[in-house]
């Protein structure tokens, strides 16, 4: 009974959480609600058994959440005064969002340890990891490279938006690197051999009056 409730619970925050992430005016709001959303998934998935695949959320999605709140920073251009003076406005919403990451956790924790546990009887011999393995390699392999290829046209998009603006960039053309030839990149120079000669011999090859 405990589990089935705090299931509805955390359904229930996990819908209004990515909710305000695509209706919030702010960036940094929408972020925050993003990181709860992972979250709440994470606890779901760590009600259902799926241990390994909530602490991988944990771990690479809200981790990575960071990297994406820098991209936002970087396409907007805000200041690192701007964020400073948004710090208090702000510091209201994190506390709660922290706080209902901590009260899954212990709501999450105490019912595996204190209550009837997860929901789906596993047996002893059972591998999670390795049966998520299978799983991913065999019957989603192809799912796998569709997200794979999204993410990387998505990094891309992000760094050409952030560049397009910029004077001082850096960029190479494939139609001069395929054109070059190994004589421009390979000079050979003929330089004649020298001998370190001792100060007591140089000083012996002076002529006579020199430095006086």
């Amino acid at each position: 009974m405990f589990t089935t409730v705090l299931f509805y619970i955390l359904a229930v925050i996990l819908i209004i959480a990515g909710a305000r992430v695509i209706t919030a005016t702010s960036p940094v709001t929408a972020v925050l609600h993003l990181i709860l959303t992972f979250f709440t998934a994470s606890m779901l998935w760590m009600l259902l058994g799926a241990e390994f695949l909530a602490l991988l959320l944990v771990l690479v999605y809200v981790g990575a959440v960071m990297v994406l709140f820098l991209f936002v920073v970087m396409m907007i251009d805000i200041t690192p005064s701007g964020l400073r003076s948004g710090f208090k406005t702000y510091l209201p919403l994190g506390l709660v969002v922290g706080g209902v990451m901590v009260l899954e956790i212990a709501f999450v924790l105490g019912n595996m340890y204190l209550g009837s546990g997860p929901s789906i009887a596993m047996p002893a011999e059972y591998n999670n990891t390795r049966e998520l393995g299978i799983a991913l390699y065999s019957q989603y392999s192809y799912a796998i490279q569709v997200g794979a290829v999204t993410l990387l046209v998505g990094m891309i998009a992000a760094i050409a938006l952030t560049l397009r603006e910029r004077r001082n960039r850096k960029y190479v053309t494939s139609d001069q690197q395929l054109h070059v030839k190994a004589s421009d990149r390979l000079k050979m120079v003929n330089i004649p051999s020298q001998r370190e000669v001792p100060a007591a011999d140089a000083d012996a090859a002076k002529p006579v009056g020199e430095g006086k």
